[in-house]
């Protein structure tokens, strides 16, 4: 089994990858009729807001941070308005959310950096927005697929989770994750495949409790094969 692991994390092989995006398309098929135009829990109306969004939700529910979206941005609708924030007031508008000290500072050092890199304006591709303080790569992916619909992976906790109980990456990391996943789900479905996993994991791929009852890819699934070996 050592032996088996320590492969797999040199590359799979060209069979093993064909096997694996074959899974992948298969998963997007069976789906996306349970879940049509699956699409972020977060709200926004502009790639901004979105990206702030993205920020205040790490460690912290969608819901939640939708609550706070209203007074924040009629406060500090814009990048500009932003950076010129006191951080004491942007406190008091997400003060209901975790750990909003530390992400208020961000907020607007981000802003800062927004309007003097790119004139206020948030840069579509991910390696630009990936400089940006307080933004990783997941929030990076985010903010370019679902705001300008570039090709891009979302690897959050969610698609992490159903990619490792699939069987489609053996990585922790999920950033690693990412990098094979990049290999196995063709680019034009890179976002619908984020999408589609985000979903199923919220609803249906629950960390504490899946309800494999209810989910349609059990037979593909190496965590409910391996727990339920006779099926």
């Amino acid at each position: 089994m050592a032996e088996r692991k320590g492969k797999r994390s040199r590359g799979a092989s060209s069979k093993d990858l064909k096997e694996l995006r074959k899974k992948a398309l298969e998963v997007i098929k069976r789906l996306r009729p349970l879940y049509e135009s699956p699409k972020l829990e977060l709200e926004f109306s502009t790639p901004f807001e979105l990206l702030v969004m993205a920020i205040l939700a790490a460690q912290e529910s969608d819901k939640r941070v939708n609550e706070v979206r209203p007074a924040l941005f009629a406060a500090f609708p814009t990048a500009r308005e932003m950076a010129r924030a006191r951080q004491e007031k942007l406190e008091e508008l997400i003060k209901s959310i975790n750990f909003y000290r530390r992400k208020a500072k961000l907020v607007i050092e981000c802003a800062r950096r927004l309007v003097e890199l790119y004139d206020g304006e948030v840069p579509k591709e991910v390696e630009k927005l990936e400089e940006l303080p307080g933004v990783g790569r997941k929030t990076a992916s985010m903010v370019a697929g679902c705001a300008y619909g570039t090709p891009a992976l979302i690897v959050d906790r969610h698609v992490h989770r159903v990619s490792l109980r699939l069987g489609l990456t053996k990585e922790k990391n999920p950033d690693k994750a990412e990098e094979e996943l990049r290999k196995i789900v063709p680019k034009r479905y890179w976002l619908e495949f984020s999408l589609l996993l985000m979903t199923h994991g919220k609803r249906i791929c629950k960390a504490r409790k899946p309800d494999c009852g209810s989910c349609p890819l059990t037979d593909l699934c190496d965590y409910f094969l391996s727990v339920c070996p006779q099926v």
